[in-house]
C-alpha cells in the first residue's frame, strides 16, 4: 500500500509538470499496451502458422523421398533427416553407415527364414540359401532379387570347375567376389558381403548367406530342376535338383526332359537319401535291422518268422530312403527304377540318374518362437 501511495504521488508529480491528467496518462498506456501486444500476438500467430505448414509438409516430403530411395523403416528415415538438418543427400549417407552398424549388431540374430534361389543351363545348376528373420522379409522384392543375383553368381563362380556331381560352392570366395546388382535401391557394383549388409540394414534383420551346391554333368542328358512355393521363377523354399544321363549321345532327350521334370519334382516330395541300395551305409542297414529285430521279436512269434518280418520291414525301409526303390508319385504303380526302364525303351537307350539334390529352407536350424521373435525384434 505504501509502495502504491508512493508510485501514485510520483505520478501526480510528473503529470503536473507536463500538465496531463493522472487518468489521460494511465488510459493510454493501457491501451498503447494491450493494441502493441495484440499485435505482436497476432504476427507471431501468422508467422508460425505459415512456418508450421510449410515446414510439415517439406518434411514429409523428404522422409517419403528417403523412404522410397534407401527402404530403411520410416523410423530410421526420420531420425536421419532430423540429425542431418533434413537435408536428403546427407541424411541418404547416415542410413547407409548406420545400416553397417545396424546389421553387425543384428548378425548374432536367428535368421532361419529365407528362399532358395536357383539358377541353370543346360549342364550345370547351382542353388543358395539365402536366410532372414521372418517371412515378412523373404516375400520382399529386394531380398528377393539379390538372393537371385547371388544365384546367378553362383553358376558363373564355379564354372570353371567342370566336376561331375554335386559339389558345395565356396561361400568364403563367392562373398569376396564383385557383383554388379542392377536395382535402383541398391548401390550397383560391391562386393557380395557388402551387398548382403546393405539389404540387412534396408529389412532390419539379420540377412545371412548360409550355404550353395552346384550340380553339373559331363554326359549326354538333361539337368532338370523344380521349385516349391515359387513366389518367382527361380526362387522358393525347396528345391530338387536331378541329372538324367543317356548313353546314346544321338537318342532325342523331349521324354527324358518330360520325366527329368517329374522327378525333379519326386525328389522334392519323396525326400530320397540315397540313389541306389549299394549306397546306404552297412553300419546304417546294420542298425536298421537290430532294431526291426528288437521289435520283431516282442511279438512272440517264432524265429523263422521273426526273420522274414525283419526282411519286410527293411524292404519297407529301403522303399522309403532309396530314391530307385520308392514308389513314383505320379503313377504310385511303379516304382522310379521300373520309369527308368519304361523310358529306356522310349528313347532306345539306356538312362539313368546321375546325382540328385534336395534343399529345404531352414532344414537343421533351430526356428525362434514367437516369444524369441519378439524379443529379438525389440
Amino acid at each position: 500500500m505504501m509502495f502504491s501511495r508512493g508510485a501514485k504521488k510520483s505520478i501526480e508529480m510528473l503529470c503536473r509538470q507536463v500538465s496531463v491528467p493522472v487518468h489521460s496518462l494511465s488510459r493510454s498506456i493501457g491501451a498503447n499496451f494491450v493494441s502493441e501486444s495484440k499485435r505482436y500476438e497476432t504476427q507471431y500467430t501468422i508467422v508460425r502458422k505459415h512456418s508450421s505448414q510449410v515446414s510439415s509438409s517439406d518434411n514429409m516430403n523428404l522422409i517419403k523421398k528417403l523412404r522410397e530411395l534407401t527402404s530403411a523403416p520410416i523410423k530410421e528415415v526420420k531420425s536421419a533427416l532430423i540429425d542431418c538438418n533434413w537435408d536428403l543427400e546427407a541424411a541418404q549417407k547416415e542410413l547407409r553407415k548406420r545400416g553397417v552398424v545396424l546389421a553387425s549388431k543384428k548378425s548374432s540374430r536367428t535368421a532361419a527364414e529365407g528362399l532358395l534361389a536357383l539358377a541353370q543351363n543346360d549342364t550345370k545348376a547351382a542353388v543358395i540359401e539365402l536366410n532372414c528373420e521372418t517371412d515378412f522379409v523373404a516375400r520382399n522384392e529386394i531380398f528377393q532379387h539379390l538372393a537371385l543375383s547371388l544365384a546367378k553368381l553362383a553358376l558363373c563362380a564355379e564354372s570353371s570347375e567342370q566336376v561331375s556331381g554335386a559339389f558345395p560352392v565356396g561361400l568364403q570366395s563367392l562373398e569376396d567376389l564383385k557383383i554388379n546388382i542392377d536395382h535402383p535401391k541398391l548401390s550397383g557394383e560391391t562386393t557380395v558381403q557388402n551387398a548382403i549388409t546393405e539389404v540387412a540394414a534396408m529389412m532390419g534383420e539379420n540377412v545371412k548367406l548360409r550355404r550353395g551346391f552346384a550340380m553339373s554333368m559331363s554326359k549326354h542328358g538333361v539337368m532338370s530342376t523344380y521349385l516349391h512355393t515359387c513366389p518367382q521363377p527361380g526362387l522358393g523354399r525347396i528345391a530338387g535338383i536331378l541329372s538324367l544321363e543317356v548313353e546314346d549321345e544321338n537318342a532325342s532327350l523331349d521324354a527324358v526332359q518330360r520325366v527329368g521334370s517329374e522327378l525333379a519334382m519326386h525328389v522334392v516330395a519323396a525326400k530320397p537319401l540315397v540313389v541306389t541300395k549299394e549306397l546306404v551305409s552297412p553300419d546304417v542297414v546294420q542298425n536298421e535291422r537290430e532294431i526291426l529285430r528288437s521289435q520283431a521279436e516282442s511279438s512272440g512269434r517264432p524265429q523263422a518268422a521273426i526273420e522274414k518280418m525283419v526282411e519286410g520291414r527293411l524292404r519297407k525301409y529301403f522303399e522309403e530312403v532309396v530314391l530307385l526303390e520308392q514308389k513314383f508319385i505320379v503313377n504310385d504303380t511303379i516304382n522310379v527304377k521300373t520309369l527308368l526302364s519304361e523310358i529306356s525303351k522310349e528313347v532306345g537307350s539306356p538312362v539313368k540318374i546321375g546325382n540328385f539334390l534336395r534343399m529345404e529352407v531352414g532344414e537343421g536350424l533351430q526356428r525362434a518362437d514367437a516369444t524369441e521373435a519378439l524379443a529379438q525384434a525389440a
